[in-house]
């Protein structure tokens, strides 16, 4: 398809930490006094507020020039159905890009850098004055794009939640998870903090923090030496990898099975054993989450969707 009025494309915008302020204290000027009472700059929250305003006029200038197109605001991602011929932008930090990519189904998605100075922007290779050229570049299939391997948590009720990043499976607050844990053929209960399993693209991230801090325990103790160095996985890997956090040894836990990875054909099961508390949520988003009580069952394999971010 080579005009842009063939193509939709959404533009996924999010808040700024300015406009959550003003959201929840009703003005500027509160937000202003809550701010520099706790004796923070308020200053940088302007900067960051008015740099995202510029950004997104340059975005949405390139996007009248396209022709279709619509504006969609992060909380609603969960419930708004994307075609399949929609080129997706994101314009924000990485977790933006990683929380939309979960609710697509193969359709493009571009990353937008609102601020390259603030933000690094792992996922957010462009700025907004490149928007025009990229959609043009992208309709027409001469841009690259970089396959991201997805994670699916699959309930037994039925309901599914994908990752780009990481699920975390365990207590809404920090109180002890209680489940029975089924990895490659071995099965134990356990007690911790929960779980988290990474895909390649998360593996840079949670995850890398789980086993570099335990390897700083490991050393600190002398247990290991220094020559280890935690090896982040591909995006695309067809690998998933779980850790377990703070697991509790007693007579009823064990803690045996606090690592693994595992693939498409030997899925990762759980099922829990907490009373009321235990949810699973994906990318850091908490509010999105999938109840986990007592006798529900996860599978948790790799996705049959991967995300096409372009390059």
């Amino acid at each position: 398809m080579a005009g842009g009025v063939e193509r939709k494309v959404v533009l996924v915008t999010r808040r700024t930490r300015l406009e959550e302020l003003v959201a929840r204290h009703n003005t500027l000027a509160q937000a202003r006094f809550y701010v520099e009472h706790l004796g923070a700059d308020f200053g940088d929250y302007l900067a960051e507020s008015e740099a995202y305003a510029h950004s997104l006029r340059i975005t949405v200038q390139a996007l009248e020039g396209w022709g279709r197109y619509q504006v969609l605001d992060r909380p609603m991602l969960s419930n708004f159905v994307f075609a399949p011929s929609d080129i997706v932008v994101a314009l924000g930090q990485d977790g933006l890009v990683a929380n939309t990519m979960k609710y697509l189904d193969g359709q493009p998605l571009i990353g937008l850098n609102p601020e390259p100075s603030r933000w690094d922007g792992i996922l957010l290779p462009f700025g907004p004055a490149e928007l025009a050229k990229v959609l043009s570049e992208v309709a027409a299939g001469k841009r690259p794009v970089k396959a991201v391997t997805m994670a699916e948590a699959r309930m037994s009720d039925g309901q599914t939640l994908r990752a780009v990043n990481d699920l975390f499976i365990g207590p809404r607050s920090h109180t002890s998870a209680l489940y029975e844990l089924g990895y490659a053929g071995q099965t134990e209960f356990q007690s911790s903090s929960g779980l988290i399993v990474s895909t390649g693209l998360g593996s840079t991230a949670w995850m890398k923090s789980v086993v570099t801090g335990s390897m700083a325990l490991a050393r600190s103790m002398g247990l290991v030496g220094d020559q280890f160095a935690y090896q982040p996985m591909p995006w695309d890997t067809p690998t998933l990898e779980f850790a377990v956090r703070e697991p509790f040894p007693s007579r009823a836990s064990q803690t045996s099975l606090v690592y693994g990875q595992f693939g498409r054909e030997e899925p990762l099961r759980v099922r829990s054993r907490m009373p009321d508390n235990g949810v699973i949520f994906s990318d850091g988003i908490e509010a999105d989450f999938l109840r986990f009580t007592a006798g529900m069952e996860v599978t948790v394999s790799i996705s049959p969707v991967q995300g096409r971010l372009v390059g």
